[in-house]
């Protein structure tokens, strides 16, 4: 015995000297960015064998991986990019982007648009392991349904063409094209199974049939060409005949096919160069004529007067190919060419009659130019034609069974003023027959509801929020039904902490035929029939006796319904302790639902094989990135991908739950994240970061990345400070005090820990986080340092701004939304004061960096100079960083980068007592600016 323990204690000595001569591991710092990696845009083939996603870096070239299901890696693609299966599991097709650092150097070089690298096409064949590339792609498409594939190339490589051209006239032909986009590129039509190819030139728009049995294309000719002809051609891939079915310079939109690649319809103008308005006409083909014949033109009897196809309405056939939807609209108004444009007087009128404010129009500007207004016309039967939408009623939806005969349509005419302060609008649905015309009131008053159409067309369905229940309108009987009254349960959000109407949990699913509906409560999923209203709990109350949501996404692409025998599995988040997983149950089935997984980890929605019981998904926790996993079960799985390996050389970070009780006994819970080599015989400086509620996100893999203003966990966290991020509840007309209440309790209960610096804690916020951070530097001075990017200080200014990214008032927020005061400002002006940070600025003796930008669109951005120049004022350590041309958020890299930087030296220097650069000490002055940025720290 004394010789057993001599040798474990040897061997213990032995395992202590190895692990002391393993390195530390290294906190991270800004330059690891652009390498940490995530998988992106997972497919899996119909049959169920193949997989692909693309691996991609923060920054630089991606890699497109190309696998069977059983891990066997087909091939690797750098820079592949939106790839997609053949319909028949033979092929890839992707595009294949140009180098990253060839792309900077062109930009650097401030090359034309023209001259910019290009994209090419890859063609993987999944059995022999074949890899096809072709250069210049401008776009391709990929038939839905088959092995074809066409695509757009800038610069051609002419073999085939319309007219066999001589070598000379082909140059110049090429020439030409490379000089201007208008005169189009060469397309190319791949048959994927024979390898038959053909070439097109001068090509401006194309579609291939979804059974890639035909492809149809418009050309515009080169001035002067002999040898290519202006017009719209279809290709028949079967045959090789190539048909030109409408003649003419002009332009050509928005091709499309039936199903069966039967039948064409498309838009096109002709009109000369110089017209001053040029409408479209609407054209058809069943490709029994030599040429497309007009269906609709400009001033057709069957349009109202004025009115024209638009060119901007997408053209669709039904499942049948009996109806073509198309769009409509008033001709456009010519422009005075007479006028002068310096002479001309530049303003915008504002008017209190308006259904939008100038800012909202201006803002929708180039949508409500190209808006259109849904029509159908039946060309087999005599071209029948019905206008479904028109100014009144604005808005429609068609079934996705898009054959059935009504289609949902809503309007708020006369009801958008109120936008401003409701931030929504009341409205009316009707049903509209897309055989008669006959409009149907569904509700005969307008209300503050939320309509769809089942994927049969068979029943309108609504939530309303006055009645907080979901109703159907059958549309065989007429009836209205209420599906959720007899339940038991609430279908709104039970945690609702806003001055509004709480909103629903949704609809999961339907079943075939319209049968029933799958509607979403808290926690559970019901089965409803909307005919009847005869609800069952389809997770038989699993979800609410133990705490676990449930929902439900069907997993197979363009999938429009349940089948009458499947298995649906369905997303299990566990409330109490976040975990997530899978159950499974049948959709006939009277059983509980059955466990397949839960576990600490987070899952993505699941993708299904067309023709295979495989699925497809992503899983993590806070220290494993998102990979790619296949399974049949969710028991048995196969890791297909592992990303980021460097991280196991960094000091990465845990999470964990916390619960405390807030001053007024509300049971409180938040997210401690600590660093990887945390000892708790050490003190640690704590970073405060909070918006809303994030708890829900413990498992969610956090990469470390240069942040749009929001806190970088994974880089504090391994940089030796503790992270935590306290939910919070709000009291309404109180959202300054229900920060105070959660947040500084939350800090107070951690502070007890001996390994908390409660000397050293600071807090950072953004946007609605940015103004609680500003509140709290007034009540408390708790903090040592604190950041608000893109804060409200004073509601009673910004009540009445306007949001500039949608052009809307910002009243709605504070009456009915997060700002959550609850009445209009001269209702409760003491509220608004109350809650706003600039009326108690002399108390703040916080040192704080505010970031606001003269771009924002969300908030106006003198709320940030308005606590900055008061605080200025006060003589309070207070910094303001704008960043120029940027938003709410920001979007561009190098300025994130910047961001990370100066947030990281400013809690280092306050809550590590690192020294502080010279933007902290001396600044910047605009004569340095763009010279020097001040992240130097002086010796």
């Amino acid at each position: 015995m004394h010789k057993s323990l001599s040798l474990l204690a040897c061997l213990a000595v032995g395992f202590q000297t190895v692990v002391a001569q393993q390195p530390a591991k290294k906190p991270l710092d800004h330059s690891v960015y652009d390498q940490w990696q995530s998988v992106v845009n997972q497919k899996i083939s119909n049959n169920g064998k193949y997989v692909l996603f693309q691996v991609k870096p923060q920054q630089g070239d991606g890699t497109l991986h190309l696998k069977t299901a059983t891990n066997r890696t087909l091939r690797l693609v750098s820079r592949g990019d939106s790839a997609l299966f053949s319909a028949d599991s033979k092929f890839a097709v992707f595009s294949i982007k140009p180098q990253y650092q060839v792309v900077r150097q062109a930009k650097i070089k401030k090359k034309k648009p023209a001259d910019m690298p290009k994209d090419s096409l890859g063609i993987y064949a999944l059995e022999s392991g074949k890899l096809t590339k072709y250069p210049n792609v401008r776009s391709f498409q990929l038939a839905e349904k088959a092995a074809a594939v066409a695509f757009l190339a800038v610069k051609p490589a002419v073999k085939d063409s319309l007219k066999k051209a001589p070598v000379d006239t082909v140059k110049k032909i090429t020439d030409q094209l490379l000089e201007t986009k208008k005169e189009g590129a060469t397309l190319t039509v791949i048959n994927l199974l024979t390898g038959t190819k053909r070439q097109f030139e001068a090509v401006t728009d194309y579609q291939i049939s979804k059974l890639g049995n035909k492809a149809a294309f418009a050309v515009s000719a080169p001035k002067n060409s002999k040898t290519i002809k202006s017009g719209l051609y279809v290709y028949d891939l079967a045959s090789g005949d190539v048909k030109l079915i409408s003649s003419g310079k002009g332009v050509y939109k928005n091709l499309a096919f039936d199903d069966a690649g039967k039948q064409l319809a498309f838009a096109a103008e002709k009109h000369p160069e110089k017209a001053l308005v040029k409408p479209f006409s609407l054209y058809y083909s069943d490709f029994g004529a030599d040429s497309a014949r007009v269906l609709v033109q400009p001033g057709a009897k069957v349009l109202k007067t004025g009115w024209s196809p638009s060119g901007f309405g997408k053209i669709i056939f039904s499942e049948s190919g009996d109806k073509l939807f198309f769009g409509t609209a008033p001709d456009p108004i010519p422009q005075d060419t007479t006028l002068v444009e310096f002479e001309h007087a530049k303003l915008d009128i504002w008017n209190y009659k308006d259904d939008y404010l100038q800012p909202m129009q201006l803002k929708t500007l180039k949508k409500d130019l190209q808006r259109n207004y849904l029509a159908v016309i039946y060309p087999k039967q005599g071209n029948k034609f019905i206008q479904i939408e028109d100014q009144y009623l604005p808005e429609s939806f068609v079934a996705e069974l898009n054959d059935a005969e009504y289609v949902l349509a809503t309007t708020d005419t006369s009801k958008r003023v109120s936008m401003q302060w409701e931030g929504t609008t009341l409205k009316q649905a009707y049903l509209v027959s897309t055989l008669t015309g006959e409009r149907i009131a569904i509700n005969p008053k307008a209300a503050k509801s939320r309509f769809q159409l089942s994927p049969n067309g068979k029943y309108a369905v609504w939530y309303d929020y006055a009645s907080k229940n979901w109703f159907s309108f059958s549309v065989a009987t007429r009836k209205t039904t209420n599906l959720t009254e007899k339940a038991g349960v609430s279908f709104t959000d039970e945690e609702n902490d806003s001055p509004d109407d709480p909103q629903p949990y949704g609809i999961s699913a339907w079943t075939k035929n319209d049968e029933a509906v799958l509607i979403n409560d808290r926690y559970d999923i019901w089965k409803i029939n909307p005919a009847t209203g005869a609800a069952t709990n389809f997770t038989n109350g699993v979800g609410r006796t133990n705490k676990l949501i449930f929902r439900y996404t069907i997993p197979v692409e363009k999938k429009k319904f349940i089948e009458p025998k499947d298995n649906l599995w369905l997303l299990v988040q566990n409330e109490t302790n976040k975990q997530w997983g899978y159950y499974k149950k049948n959709i006939a089935s009277t059983k509980s639902p059955q466990l397949a997984v839960m576990a600490p980890f987070g899952y993505s929605t699941l993708i299904q094989a067309k023709n295979s019981d495989n699925f497809l998904y992503t899983k993590s926790n806070v220290s494993e990135s998102a990979n790619v996993y296949v399974s049949s079960d969710l028991k048995k799985e196969k890791k297909l991908s592992s990303i980021n390996a460097q991280q196991k050389d960094y000091n990465w970070f845990t999470a964990e739950l916390v619960h405390w009780t807030t001053p007024k006994g509300f049971k409180a819970t938040g997210v401690l994240y600590k660093p990887e080599n945390f000892d708790p015989a050490k003190k640690y400086p704590m970073v405060v970061y909070f918006y809303e509620k994030l708890s829900d996100g413990l498992y969610k893999y956090t990469a470390p990345a240069p942040t749009p203003s929001r806190l970088d966990i994974a880089m504090f966290a391994s940089n030796g400070y503790l992270v935590f991020t306290p939910d919070i509840s709000y009291t309404i007309g109180a959202p300054g005090p229900s920060a105070v209440e959660y947040v500084n309790s939350g800090v107070d209960a951690l502070k007890k820990n001996s390994w908390v610096d409660a000397a050293h804690v600071g807090i950072q916020g953004q946007s609605w986080g940015g103004y609680q951070v500003a509140y709290l530097i007034t009540q408390t001075n708790m903090y040592a340092a604190a950041w608000a990017g893109a804060p409200v200080v004073n509601m009673t200014s910004a009540y009445g701004g306007i949001r500039w990214e949608s052009g809307m008032s910002r009243q709605f927020q504070y009456e009915h939304t997060q700002s959550r005061i609850g009445g209009t400002l001269w209702e409760k002006p003491e509220l608004y004061i109350q809650n706003s940070p600039l009326f108690s600025l002399p108390k703040v003796q916080t040192p704080v960096v505010i970031m606001s930008n003269d771009a924002d669109g969300a908030v106006p951005w003198y709320q940030g100079i308005e606590m900055f120049t008061d605080l200025r004022r006060l003589n309070k350590p207070v910094w303001l960083l704008q960043y120029n041309g940027e938003a709410h958020n920001l979007v561009k890299r190098e300025n994130r980068k910047d961001i990370s930087i100066r947030e990281l030296q400013f809690f280092d220097h306050y809550l590590k007592g690192a020294p502080a650069p010279v933007w902290l000490t001396t600044g910047v002055p605009a004569v340095e600016k763009g010279r020097n940025w001040g992240l130097d720290i002086p010796k």
